[in-house]
């Protein structure tokens, strides 16, 4: 996955256009959430459990390093254990609620920041990704926003649901601890 990420990486900055570079950009970024929770994966003793503070860490370490130096992640700590097959579509939602977070929902990223939770409570998990912008309506801006539709096509994957609010703006998924 980091050969890949750097292929993207490299197309990225020789790009001609806008538009490519912001592609091979985001695609770089689901590269690397993805790379992360594979590094907790085979980080493991047990391939098919691992801990959800660890997969949070490492995940939202590599979005951090992806956004402007001034874009704050505040993460909770995280309570259970997840499995396997969770990982990567839980990489990719988080990656996208957090540049989303980073790129509409923070006015002053001087005062503000992003903070997300990931808790495990009788056998549900609920990741929330918060910030202190202005929210949106989700059926406003699912037909324009490639990324969102990808977040609730996996919420589907993990027969989750995926739901935004306003005031505070909020997205949430609720799933439960595995995915069959």
């Amino acid at each position: 996955m980091q050969v890949l990420q750097g292929l993207l990486q490299g197309a990225s900055r020789s790009a001609r256009s806008e538009e490519a570079r912001q592609v091979l950009e985001e695609a770089s970024r689901r590269i690397a959430a993805m790379a992360a929770a594979q590094r907790v994966l085979y980080g493991t003793t047990d391939a098919t459990r691992f801990s959800a503070e660890h997969f949070l860490g490492a995940v939202v370490e590599t979005v951090q390093q992806t956004l402007p130096n001034n874009v704050r992640i505040e993460r909770s700590p995280a309570t259970g254990v997840l499995s396997n097959d969770i990982a990567m579509p839980l990489a990719l939602i988080l990656n996208e609620l957090l540049t989303n977070a980073a790129k509409h929902g923070i006015e002053d990223p001087d005062r503000n920041g992003i903070r997300v939770t990931l808790n495990e409570q009788d056998g549900e998990y609920e990741l929330e990704v918060e910030d202190d912008g202005p929210g949106f309506e989700l059926s406003a801006v699912q037909q324009n926003s490639s990324g969102l539709r990808l977040v609730q096509g996996l919420a589907r994957q993990l027969r989750g649901e995926f739901e935004v609010t306003r005031a505070p703006s909020r997205a949430r998924l609720r799933f439960a601890t595995t995915s069959s």
